[in-house]
């Protein structure tokens, strides 16, 4: 099961202990590669470090790069009781402090980068320079059917699945739904290997917690959005509002044919952040990191390049 880690990271799959938003000891999963300034790349839900499989290598060459597991996601510890919202920022903040000896480049996707983006509002010395592919910053709801019908199941039926692992029987379908799931977030279908679907879907299959946490944490999501949309407290308007606040350069990525969020939701974003760039990726689906890496890095690598005074 480590395989990946191993081909990927010099020292394979290692582990922190992190304090959550209640206050349990969590084991986080990472993995590292290259020197020099930290480079944090963040995955976004229902995902793990292997999203960033693409990446690792060309930014490594330049950054020391560390990609965690969030939170009960990939090969990180779950904790889904009585789960915080917004817990993710907590977890983060921590993740940076213990891995980082200075203020780190987080370059976030998708839920990964509303994460960065709450941390960079609320601790900025963590945070040297943001990248935010695709950032759900003004959503309307949850953006695929897959995450919506998960939502409204009983997450009791979820932990049954895991107690009696039910998954690993079902994991032919599992992986097949994964395959439909991702056709909404990549360019090209036909590129979508029987690889990628297995190792994205591995910790859902063979683990215990990804899936209830998984749950969990779209259904806050859910809940959240709700709120949102009916001008109630919530931690979405709460970012929106902080925006004004981050003070680090940034580059705003945001994918030409982007079926889950509007590129008007990049320029919005663009509009109310200070000292950031909005660069749109051609040819590229939601999962950017999966569907022009290339694109990606290059703007990642050359945004990097631009704003380096701000390190020397």
């Amino acid at each position: 099961m480590d395989s990946w880690w191993q081909s990927t990271f010099p020292q394979g799959r290692q582990t922190l202990h992190i304090q959550d938003a209640n206050g349990r000891n969590v084991a986080i999963a990472y993995g590292t590669a290259g020197e020099g300034q930290p480079l944090l790349l963040l995955h976004g839900i229902g995902s793990w470090s292997y999203s960033w499989r693409k990446s690792v290598a060309p930014l490594s060459r330049y950054f020391r790069v560390i990609c965690p597991d969030a939170k009960g996601h990939g090969f990180s510890q779950a904790a889904p009781e009585n789960e915080t919202v917004g817990h993710q920022i907590v977890e983060l903040a921590q993740i940076i402090t213990t891995l980082s000896d200075r203020p780190a480049i987080v370059v976030g996707e998708s839920m990964g980068a509303l994460t960065a983006l709450a941390v960079a509002e609320t601790q900025p010395e963590l945070i040297d320079r943001l990248v935010l592919i695709n950032a759900p910053v003004f959503p309307q709801q949850l953006p695929s059917w897959g995450m919506r019908w998960l939502s409204y199941l009983p997450l009791e039926l979820v932990q049954l699945v895991e107690q009696f692992r039910l998954a690993q029987p079902l994991a032919p379908a599992i992986r097949e739904i994964t395959r439909i799931a991702r056709e909404e977030v990549v360019v090209n279908p036909a590129e979508i290997t029987s690889e990628e679907i297995y190792w994205l879907t591995y910790p859902y299959i063979y683990r215990s917690g990804p899936l209830t946490q998984f749950a969990v944490d779209l259904q806050q999501a859910a809940q959240e959005i709700n709120r949102l949309q009916q001008n109630q407290p919530n931690l979405i308007r709460q970012i929106q509002d902080d925006l004004v606040n981050v003070s680090c350069p940034s580059l705003i990525l945001w994918a030409d044919q982007d079926r889950w969020f509007p590129q008007k939701d990049g320029e919005m974003l663009h509009a109310r952040l200070p000292h950031s760039r909005l660069q749109i990726i051609p040819n590229c689906g939601h999962n950017a990191s999966g569907s022009n890496p290339t694109a990606v890095n290059t703007a990642i690598l050359q945004f990097l390049a631009e704003t380096s005074d701000r390190q020397a």
